[in-house]
């Protein structure tokens, strides 16, 4: 069992990009300029929703990839929602609860994909703020920047766009500056 870590077959090469590609995703969505100056609540749903953007964004980039990339990118999607259980737990959710909890969070982040997608191939980001705003903060839509998330979420579409299947298959992909 131990040494089956310490293996270097295909899979620990691929758990590896998928990890490098998933640190990414959490690396962006975990810039302050988000929480301090956007107005993404800076609470454990507030950082579900930002992270649950990058992850779309990346889906939005590898959905009519070669069918390696849409594999690794079933691979960081799995990830994503393994982590979101572990954060669940961690938060003292019982493991009765977990299910609801996780079957919930993962309709929330199927809804937003379709109109995210849709705003984002039609380059309008009138609707795409509209849409960051109803999700992320619908409480309080006037304490979101939602403009400025989604100008940047064009960007990042633009960018990862031009990130090669090669390249995003060796585990680099990039989100730009937040600015």
């Amino acid at each position: 069992m131990i040494m089956s870590l310490f293996r270097r077959g295909p899979k620990n090469v691929n758990m590896r990009i998928v990890d490098a590609i998933y640190a990414r995703i959490v690396a962006a969505a975990r810039q302050p300029v988000f929480y301090r100056d956007w107005g993404i609540p800076d609470t454990p749903l507030g950082r579900y929703e930002c992270i649950a953007l990058h992850m779309i964004l990346f889906l939005h980039r590898t959905r009519a990839s070669s069918q390696p990339a849409e594999a690794l990118a079933q691979d960081v999607l799995d990830e994503f929602f393994k982590d979101v259980d572990h954060s669940i737990r961690e938060l003292g959710v019982g493991d009765q609860s977990v299910p609801k909890r996780m079957k919930g969070l993962a309709r929330m982040f199927y809804g937003r994909m379709g109109p995210y997608w849709s705003a984002l191939d039609e380059g309008d980001g009138a609707a795409l703020a509209d849409a960051v705003s109803r999700n992320i903060a619908p409480d309080s839509p006037a304490a979101l920047k939602s403009s400025e998330i989604a100008d940047y979420m064009i960007r990042s579409a633009a960018t990862l766009a031009g990130v090669s299947d090669e390249v995003l298959l060796a585990g680099a992909i990039l989100f730009p500056e937040v600015v």
